[in-house]
């Protein structure tokens, strides 16, 4: 098996990070390396995947912790051809070390140990997805690819090789348990811990399912369709019930936890579910006012800009946002004007817009007018 990288270096954090610094510094990486942004690196499948991978332990509390302590062999189960021990590689849990030192003083009596063989839900899954401005605020269905944890098809589940079935363990006849008494200045002290021959798990596999290693489970890759919601901002997470890793021993599935990341817009910026956007009019449209075209996440529309209109004016189109998540009404888009002033203009150009500027002292506003219509026709820009 090839080394792996250490999932800190990874993403580029310390161990003393802080869940939103790894949250960070994942979006940071995932953007660097989405096989979508960089289509044309063939290397940042890999590295993505990479990336997902460390993202998915150090987001989890209970499988950071797990990693800190045990390195890869505390969170993958196929690392070092370890047994499945609830992730630890073979390592013995809390669980076990509490129960050695307090199972069997007469506090409470029995083991609070939960059972080896008790269901347990699968882990939760991190994985991010890649969508244009528009995609966001149109929502889209799409396929993704999943990597996780499923009942072998071989053994079904079993960790047993075909034509075989697992075996009562002998040393604890099947209870995953086995009680020992140690005599002491202070009497006979019993104590209850996991079986060491199996694991706590009361049977044995003597021969283990060649596909999983007799652990049950295989990580298998799976395409599934999702609906990705209208309005759905970038750094978003979706989450898809019953799609990370299938449970142990009968247990639930996991939930598959997807971040959007969502690619920014030549035009178009969001803030909220509010549009904004820069349109630029010409000088005689700003000076007399004019219908113009405004682009929207929609198509275009037209709007009336009044009578000496200044770079900077700044008009809504209600309704004209992104769809809020979850309901029926949509933001605003806000536009703000800029003039474009005419460059190099001839002598007669020039003398012709001085000509008008005069007229516009004068209070006949039908003569003013009339000298506009005649100057627009004779200006061309």
């Amino acid at each position: 098996m090839a080394e792996k990288r250490d999932y800190y270096e990874v993403l580029g954090v310390t161990k003393e990070a802080s869940e939103d610094e790894i949250k960070k510094a994942f979006k940071k990486k995932a953007r660097e390396f989405h096989p979508d942004l960089h289509p044309d690196d063939p290397e940042c499948e890999e590295k993505f995947k990479e990336v997902n991978e460390a993202y998915e332990v150090l987001s989890d509390p209970e499988k950071k912790q797990r990693y800190d302590q045990f390195g890869h062999a505390g969170v993958d189960p196929n690392y070092g051809g370890g047994a499945d021990m609830g992730g630890f590689g073979g390592f013995a849990d809390m669980g076990d070390i509490l129960e050695n030192i307090f199972g069997g003083f007469g506090f409470g009596g029995g083991s609070s140990r939960s059972s080896a063989n008790a269901p347990k839900r699968g882990s939760d899954l991190q994985q991010s997805v890649s969508i244009s401005f528009m995609e966001a605020c149109n929502g889209k269905k799409q396929e993704i690819k999943v990597n996780r944890m499923c009942v072998c098809d071989s053994c079904k589940g079993s960790g047993a090789d075909s034509g075989t079935s697992a075996e009562i363990c002998p040393d604890c006849q099947g209870r995953g348990s086995v009680k020992t008494t140690q005599r002491t200045p202070f009497g006979a002290i019993s104590s209850t811990k996991a079986c060491p021959h199996c694991n706590g798990k009361g049977k044995i596999i003597k021969n283990p399912c060649s596909k999983c290693h007799g652990l049950g489970r295989v990580r298998v890759q799976k395409t599934i369709s999702i609906d990705i919601p209208a309005g759905i901002d970038d750094g978003q997470i979706i989450r898809l019930g019953g799609q990370g890793d299938c449970g142990i021993n009968g247990g639930p599935s996991g939930d598959l936890m997807l971040s959007v990341l969502v690619k920014s817009h030549p035009l178009f910026k969001r803030e909220g579910y509010d549009i904004h956007c820069d349109i630029p009019v010409t000088y005689m449209e700003a000076v007399l006012g004019s219908e113009i075209t405004v682009p929207t996440i929609d198509g275009d529309v037209k709007y009336n800009i009044s009578e000496g209109t200044q770079t900077g004016t700044v008009f809504r189109l209600k309704g004209k946002g992104v769809k809020k998540r979850n309901r029926t009404d949509r933001g605003n888009q806000y536009v703000k004007v800029y003039v474009e002033v005419p460059k190099n203009l001839s002598k007669k150009q020039k003398d012709l817009l001085k000509a008008f500027e005069s007229s516009l002292s004068e209070k006949n506003y039908a003569k003013r007018q009339s000298f506009f219509e005649k100057l627009k026709a004779k200006l061309d820009f």
